[in-house]
Formats: structure tokens, sequence, C-alpha cells
């Protein structure tokens, strides 16, 4: 059986990056976002129930997230709605992933929101990546496609950094540079395959 490990923190942690590393070193990465939007393509699985709830979001056969945004601002309940949909497609995809990977000692599960959806209860670990306030604000508003106000609402979506922390079996911290963070999780992968071994 391989050892499960969640991989999550808040926006601008530096979560993707630390998933590349998990990849350059072999480990297979299930990625909760890039699911999503397969679900959401044409001919994904996530069209015809968000179709039943939006109408408008899949007129042209796959999910217009923008339409679907439009709609989620106008309805708070729409969200949730949206979320219970979505938890048995991940599930079946992340059970399809398990399953094709089974002969690796180590995945990962990369899910921003893995504590708020209480993905801690199916794996077996998990690591958090954090980074002092001022360098995820930094980080995130250098993308360019952000500011403060849809920063502060993405924030209030997630659980607070501290209080992932504490939760936590791994902490990294991603301000002390990539080779840091790399050589971190070449360690860890070494010592949950020693577990598995």
């Amino acid at each position: 059986m391989s050892v499960k490990l969640g991989l999550t923190g808040s926006i601008g942690m530096g979560k993707s990056t630390t998933a590349g590393f998990f990849r350059t070193f072999g480990v297979p990465v299930w990625d909760a976002d890039a699911e999503v939007h397969a679900l959401y393509d044409l001919g994904g699985a996530a069209v015809k129930p968000i179709g039943a709830l939006v109408p408008a979001a899949t007129q042209e056969g796959f999910v217009d997230r923008a339409v679907l945004k439009a709609e989620i601002a106008k309805d708070s309940e729409l969200l949730e709605k949206i979320e219970i949909a979505l938890r048995p497609l991940l599930a079946e995809s992340r059970q399809n992933f398990l399953t094709r990977h089974k002969q690796n000692s180590v995945v990962v599960f990369d899910i921003p929101l893995l504590y708020e959806t209480d993905a801690e209860s199916w794996t077996d670990y998990v690591l958090v990546v954090t980074a002092p306030e001022e360098v995820q604000r930094h980080r995130v508003l250098m993308r360019g496609s952000m500011n403060e106000a849809l920063l502060n609402t993405i924030l209030a979506r997630q659980m607070p950094d501290n209080e992932k922390r504490a939760l936590a079996d791994f902490i990294f911290d991603t301000s002390q540079g990539m080779e840091h963070t790399k050589a971190e999780v070449k360690a860890l992968i070494e010592e949950l395959e020693q577990e598995d071994a």
C-alpha cells in the first residue's frame, strides 16, 4: 500500500512549486485543481451536474467558469451545492489515481482546501507549506491576476495558516528558498519510503 501524503497550504505559500519537486523525484501527484478543470472541460463528468444547478454555465458543452463565478457571487448557497456535486466525482478520480500508482511507495494529494474538506481523514500524513504573511502577499500580488480584495476573499475561505500548521504532520517554510524546499522534499520522500519498506 502506498503512503498517502496530503499536501496543502494557503494561496501563495509555494504549494505548486513543492508539488513540482515531488514530481521531479518521481512521486505521482494528484492535483485537485487540475482534476476540477478536467471535470469542467468539454465532455467532462461535471458538466451535467453543474448544468442542472446553473444551466447558463454549460450552454457550450463545458462549464464556463466565468459564468459560474458570477452566479456564485449572486447566490451564497450555490458554492456548497457545487462542492457536493463534485465530491463523488473527485473521490472516483482519486481512487483511479491510487489504483494506477499502487506500485509507488509514496503518492501525494495536492489539495488547497484539504482540512476544509476533511481530506486528512483518508490521507496518512499531511504536509503544510507555509511562509511569512508578507512573503505570501507579495507572491500572490506579483501574479498580476490578483488584487488585495480578491486575495482577502480567497483567504477568508481557507483555514488560517496557523491552524493548518497546528494540525500538520510536516511543515515546510518555503521562504527559505527553492533549493532548501527541494532538499526537504527529498528527505521526506526518503523518510516515507522507509516506512513503506
